[in-house]
């Protein structure tokens, strides 16, 4: 089944709180896995930024809005446990539990009316959420900072790799050369732009220093090619044949388009180290490295420091 969302998460987490034993998160997490069938993929899913699970993400907000209405509490950190109010809507026998039903709890409304003073962006990353978005939305707060945030970097890469494809060959190798050694690879941009002086022979664009010691060099195949121009397997295959008769163990070949299956397949099965980047991974590279690139806004997620308030 698919990941539940964090308010299908709410009864049976109060559910599992129920007994008199306090309980490690941790455990509770590994429990409703196993309450909603999950398989190891779906336990293992991370957040768009590979942070933390998506499932311990979900059940994390699950649990925080449930205290935030006075069903659950925290004794310590990384430990919960239910409460009188808890044990009295169990009571109740309810069929459901979700953001609309703790908004009976004025802790609760008290909470939210503190979150509704700024507007929240919605899953889709649209529009400022209205007043019932709150319950509407099937994902964490988290999950809808980083829905937003993966939406506008997709919309960057669209935009590098188009403006990528219209520049011109010799402009691509030089972005090439750029990126490589914002990875580190290359020492300076002028001893690396030393190395490239001597290549240009048998489909090698470029040779650069694995190391800032220099001790193994990389050779390079760029390709600024269309989107519709995928790299076949011949071209891989030359450019594989080129680091044989140069020698050569490692090599890079990067395309502005993409790879054929082909092309990769025999990739991996050459002893020959040959690592293959299209467009997208281009792009990811590219905005993670800031080569082409320029940081508009920054915002930091601040969490609460447990360990500050701790008292001995």
């Amino acid at each position: 089944m698919a990941i539940p969302d964090y308010q299908t998460i709410m009864l049976p987490l109060l559910h599992y709180a129920e007994d008199e034993q306090t309980k490690q998160f941790r455990a509770a997490v590994a429990h409703l896995a196993d309450h909603f069938g999950l398989n190891e993929e779906e336990r293992r899913q991370m957040l768009p930024s590979g942070t933390q699970r998506t499932f311990s993400n979900r059940v994390g907000w699950s649990r925080t809005y449930m205290t935030k209405a006075g069903l659950l509490e925290s004794p310590k950190r990384g430990w919960f446990e239910i409460t009188d109010r808890g044990r009295e809507l169990l009571a109740q026998n309810p069929k459901k539990l979700d953001v609309a039903a703790l908004e009976r709890f004025p802790e609760f409304l008290a909470f939210k009316a503190l979150r509704h003073q700024k507007p929240v962006l919605t899953l889709e990353g649209n529009e400022p959420s209205s007043e019932n978005a709150y319950s509407a939305s099937s994902g964490t707060p988290q999950e809808q900072l980083e829905s937003a945030y993966q939406g506008l970097r997709d919309e960057l890469a669209e935009e590098i790799l188009a403006t990528v494809r219209g520049a011109s060959p010799e402009f691509f190798e030089r972005l090439v050369l750029d990126l490589l050694v914002k990875m580190g690879y290359g020492g300076s941009r002028r001893e690396a732009a030393q190395d490239t002086k001597r290549s240009g022979d048998e489909g090698i664009d470029g040779i650069i220093k694995e190391d800032r010691l220099g001790l193994d060099t990389i050779y390079i195949q760029a390709k600024r090619w269309k989107e519709a121009n995928t790299v076949s397997r011949p071209e891989v295959q030359k450019f594989a044949g080129a680091l044989q008769g140069q020698q050569a163990n490692k090599g890079v070949f990067i395309t502005a388009s993409s790879f054929t299956k082909e092309a990769r397949d025999f990739a991996s099965r050459i002893s020959t180290k040959v690592v293959l980047i299209d467009g997208v991974q281009l792009a990811d590279l590219m905005m993670d490295h800031g080569v082409g690139v320029t940081t508009e806004s920054v915002y930091e997620v601040k969490r609460l420091d447990t360990d500050y308030f701790a008292e001995d």
